[in-house]
């Protein structure tokens, strides 16, 4: 039996658009936000709603493919560990806790992104192991169009 266990699933949408940047060791890293609803009713039966807003990392390929096809407001599910960067700025002590991704599914289709989002040439499922799963839907498979 495992003697811990760290992995966080979420499922929301994009608040921003993907960050990339390179570390000096030149590795690709990609930050973004995704937000998630929660509904319920209270004892009074009155419909209340909260939004939790989850950081996200992703790092390599995984990076790549997310700054390539995401933007804000498409919707994904993200597999990955939680992390807390702990750091100190002006004598005041602050931490940020954040999903690295190790799964993304784009979940909207070709034409399910919202309006003003540039639509994905596909949806792909990307995984920090380099491992491209595209949902072609109806559409025939054209070898040319895959991305590696």
């Amino acid at each position: 039996m495992a003697k811990s266990f760290n992995q966080a699933i979420i499922m929301g949408n994009l608040t921003r658009d993907p960050e990339m940047r390179n570390t000096p060791s030149g590795q690709n890293v990609v930050n973004f936000a995704v937000a998630t609803n929660r509904q319920w009713q209270d004892p009074s039966g009155e419909r209340k709603e909260a939004v939790e807003y989850h950081e996200i990392v992703a790092w390599g390929k995984l990076a790549e493919l997310a700054s390539q096809y995401l933007s804000k407001g498409r919707k994904v599910l993200i597999v990955g560990r939680l992390q807390t960067q702990s750091w100190e700025k002006d004598g005041v002590k602050r931490q940020r806790t954040e999903i690295v991704a190790s799964d993304i599914s784009f979940l909207d289709g070709r034409g399910d992104a919202p309006a003003g989002a540039p639509a994905a040439p596909s949806a792909p499922a990307a995984k920090s192991t380099d491992t491209v799963v595209q949902d072609l839907g109806d559409e025939p498979i054209n070898l040319d169009d895959i991305p590696f």
